[in-house]
């Protein structure tokens, strides 16, 4: 997500480059398009009584408007149809029912909080980057704030991006080579840190580590290095980090977001407006690209989460100037 966030203004999320980029990525991107439909979503939903149809996601909304000035960077999405986008503004969180496009406030946030990576687990609990060395858990059925997690000071330091992984909910922190383990659920347990070694070298002065998924296997997690643009599999009980190897692109520069499905590896690039899609090896340590994603709605995407057969992701805007009055939107891309 761009330059280390403090408090009023907040500032971006997520590391930026260049441009240079766009030509390390050798396939042509698939373009779609706001009218594009996605298949049927694959979990149930429950029946309304507006006349529009909430089972059929093809005619469900593939845009949708943010409050104005909210400064979205991610975006959760669990096994019902509600996205959940965060605020670097104010670290509020914003529930959106996926079948009308209308959302709600569910967290107001607080002076000086951020709110950037998110993901929601099975029992409705929500893991959230706060930025300033904080992670936060929300429930997402009430709002409450079930607890604050000081994983470092706030100075020097960006919590960024989460997963879910067994039984600990995994931040990275873009300037430093430590990735966090929080205790998944409501009872207090010891936070594990686990420093980076092997093939990362942790860069000065810019953002390192960002998005963060799980590996197939579950044994390790896959975590993306925004400047210079390179994958690495890490492994959970060493921290040793192995750079995977890239085929079809050299780079994934201004890697933010990841999402994973099975062995295919989404990674969404910034700046580039693409998400380009990645099959794994068997053991993730070699990354084929197979293709891009492009949308004339992209306007500096960040993060993605998956419902049925769409991915939905928030637009930072990062180029455009981050004031209230600044209008935001989320978009859905078929996959």
């Amino acid at each position: 997500m761009t330059p280390t966030p403090t408090p009023a203004p907040t500032p971006s999320r997520r590391t930026v480059l260049g441009g240079a980029a766009l030509a390390a990525l050798a396939v042509t991107a698939t373009a779609t398009t706001a009218a594009t439909a996605a298949p049927a979503a694959t979990a149930a939903t429950s029946p309304s009584s507006s006349a529009k149809s909430f089972t059929d996601e093809a005619s469900w909304p593939t845009e949708y408007p943010l409050p104005d000035g909210w400064l979205p960077e991610g975006i959760a999405i669990g096994n019902k149809p509600y996205a959940y986008q965060g605020s670097r503004a104010h670290g509020g969180i914003l529930r959106t029912d996926l079948r009308t496009g209308e959302g709600t406030v569910l967290y107001a946030g607080g002076t000086g909080q951020v709110s950037v990576g998110l993901k929601l687990d099975h029992d409705g609990l929500l893991y959230v980057a706060g930025s300033t060395g904080v992670a936060r858990v929300v429930d997402s059925r009430t709002g409450a704030l079930v607890t604050t997690h000081q994983l470092v000071p706030a100075a020097g330091h960006f919590i960024n991006d989460v997963t879910l992984l067994g039984d600990r909910a995994w931040f990275t922190d873009s300037r430093d080579a430590v990735l966090y383990g929080v205790p998944r659920g409501r009872t207090d347990g010891e936070i594990r840190a686990l420093p980076l070694t092997g093939d990362w070298v942790q860069l000065p002065d810019v953002n390192n580590a960002n998005g963060i998924v799980g590996t197939p296997d579950g044994r390790g997690l896959i975590v993306v290095k925004s400047t210079p643009g390179e994958l690495y599999n890490v492994n959970l009980r060493t921290g040793h980090a192995t750079r995977i190897t890239l085929v079809g692109a050299s780079d994934v520069v201004n890697g933010d977001g990841l999402y994973r499905i099975g062995r295919t590896l989404y990674v969404v690039q910034n700046r580039l407006n693409l998400i380009s899609v990645w099959s794994l090896d068997r053991t993730a340590t070699t990354a084929t690209l197979t293709r891009t994603i492009t949308d004339p709605r992209f306007d500096v995407p960040t993060t993605a989460a998956r419902y049925g057969d769409r991915l939905y992701l928030v637009n930072a805007r990062f180029t455009s100037p981050q004031l209230p009055e600044t209008t935001f939107t989320a978009v859905a891309v078929p996959i």
